[in-house]
Order: C-alpha cells, then structure tokens, then sequence
C-alpha cells in the first residue's frame, strides 16, 4: 500500500509540475495545457491551484521531483523524443522500477486516449507492466491488435494475451494473431504475411493511433529474445558478429540503430521497426542496466516518439547518447 501511495504521489506531482512549466516557464493558457497534455479543462486548473497552494510557483517552478524532470527534458532532447517519463529508482529489482514505469505509461495512455483509437502492442514484460497498471474510469470505443506473431509457452507476456487483457480493460475490441513470432523459413515468412487473418491483423497495427513495445536485450542467452523461438533459436557468439545491440518488434538492430545483416531478421512476422516508427505515437518501455544498451540503440534510430524507464537507466542512456559514458 505504501508503495502504490508514493507512486500515485509521484504521478500526480509529475502532473502539477508539467501543467506549472507548460503554464508559466512556456506561456501556454490551460485551454491549450488541456489539449496538448489530454487533461480536462477544470483539472488543469485544479493542478494549477494545488501548485499554488504547495508552494511550488516561487519565482521559478519547484517540486521535490525537479532533477527528475529536467532528466525527462534531457533525455528526450538527446533522444529527439516528443517526450520522456521518468520515475524514480526505488528499488534494486528491475521489476520493480519497471512496475512504477509501467504506471505512469498506463496514465499517460488513458490521458490520450481517444474512443476510435486504434492501439498495436508487442509482447513481453514492459507492455505488460502498463497492461497489470491500467485503471481506467469509462470504456473506450478502441481497438487493440497485435504487432508482432505470437510466442509459444510464454502465455502471459505473449502478445495475443496482452491484446486481449488491454481490450478487456478499456472495454475495446481485441484482434489476435495466429501465427508465430518467427517462420520457418523466409519463404514461409511470406506465405505467414500474406494469409488474410495474419495481413489483416498487421494492417490494423500499421494504421494505429498508439503503438505500446518493449524493447529488449540480446546481452545474454537469458535475455528474452533468445526464448522466441526455443531451442532453434539464436546463439549469443553469432549475434555478437553482427553488432546487434538491441531488439525492437524481433528485430535485431546495431549501435547505430539500423536492422543488422542476420538472417532472423528475415523470418520474422511483425511491423518492422520503420513501421513503428511512422505510427503517430509510438511508446517504448524498458527499464533497467541490460537494457541501456538496447535503449540508446532504437533512440539512435528514431524510432519512439516517448521512452518511459526509471531514473538510474534513463541517467546511463543520457551519458551515452552524449559520449560521456
């Protein structure tokens, strides 16, 4: 219970101190705070007050959260982001931070949710950290598909269920795929992505408003992107040849965040990375020291629009995409 209260405290200093800054550091009215941020008219005054009333409007915009916001602002410049949330390091476990991340994607998606929305998400554990967070008020009139195959024996981090459970949430419609995360074959790839039920759902995911992925770690044998296709699957000594840094919808991408020259990359049933990116509002969840790395790689390639991770990762992405790490 305590830590839900600091994050709900958090969450809701990060907005006071964002409506602050849009209002009186940028000069924007709160009609115009309410549309870029999706907030309510008479909220966005409420948060005004209640930052008045904290004591947060000085000469200048104050909150016990400052160096994290500046953090936001920093990283988002280096990253060319729309945006970037990040929350406090409260705990040594990365499944903790990524809990507390996943809460503040799960507010700021319900923020900008709009009923006709279209939503693609991938699998694994940062799409599911935002899908367990999810609390949303009234049903939406949206649709989830799925951006990616699916993944067998990987139930609740697989992506047809994490479709389903976020549909559920908001009262929506869930589109699931029935076909692999990995083919065969490159020729087996292209029979998967031109059969109706399998072009039909991808089409869908390529015309969303909102895409929601994880992005992984191909570190180590442990890293969840050797697990997609079992034991057929990659070997860490090979991928090291080709400079892959990083994963983002299965694809394997270098440092620079380009797709690597392996032949996996040929096989899989998803968006490509080019086609997450061309989605309007593309978010990526990822928290933790294995994923910096895999972090500033899909940053380097443009790919999000908004990045949400905790404080001690989100300090080391910022040391690298500037050069000082």
């Amino acid at each position: 219970m305590a830590s839900n209260s600091t994050n709900d405290d958090f969450e809701r200093l990060r907005k006071i101190h964002r409506v602050l800054v849009l209002h009186y550091v940028e000069g924007l009215s709160q009609a115009e705070i309410a549309k870029r941020t999706g907030l309510s008219h008479p909220t966005v005054n409420r948060l005004v007050k209640e930052g008045h009333e904290r004591g947060y409007v000085q000469i200048s915009v104050t909150s016990p959260f400052a160096s994290l916001f500046d953090l936001e602002r920093e990283l988002a410049a280096a990253g060319r982001l729309k945006e970037a949330i990040v929350v406090p390091s409260a705990s040594e476990q990365e499944e903790v931070n990524l809990r507390a991340a996943g809460k503040s994607v799960a507010d700021f998606v319900l923020a900008n949710l709009r009923d006709g929305d279209t939503l693609c998400v991938s699998g694994g554990l940062g799409v599911s950290a935002v899908v367990a967070a999810l609390a949303p008020t009234r049903a939406y009139d949206v649709t989830v598909v799925p951006a990616t195959g699916g993944v067998q024996g990987k139930h609740f981090i697989d992506v047809n269920h994490l479709a389903a459970q976020l549909a559920s949430k908001l009262q929506g419609r869930a589109y699931q795929i029935h076909a692999p995360i990995f083919a065969g074959s490159p020729t087996e790839r292209d029979v998967l992505m031109s059969l109706h039920t399998v072009s039909d759902v991808l089409a869908r995911a390529r015309d969303a408003r909102i895409a929601l992925v994880g992005i992984g770690s191909v570190s180590s044998e442990a890293s969840t992107y050797f697990n997609l296709q079992g034991a057929g699957g990659p070997h860490l000594p090979d991928l090291r040849q080709t400079g892959a840094s990083g994963e983002l919808v299965a694809h394997l991408i270098d440092g620079d965040g380009a797709l690597c020259d392996y032949p996996l990359n040929e096989r899989v049933v998803a968006l490509t990375p080019d086609e997450v990116r061309a989605i309007p509002l593309a978010i990526g969840i990822s928290a933790g020291a294995r994923k910096i790395d895999p972090i500033v790689s899909v940053l380097k390639g443009g790919y999000l629009d908004l990045l949400a991770t905790d404080e001690a990762t989100a300090a080391k992405v910022l040391e690298n995409l500037k050069g000082t790490s």
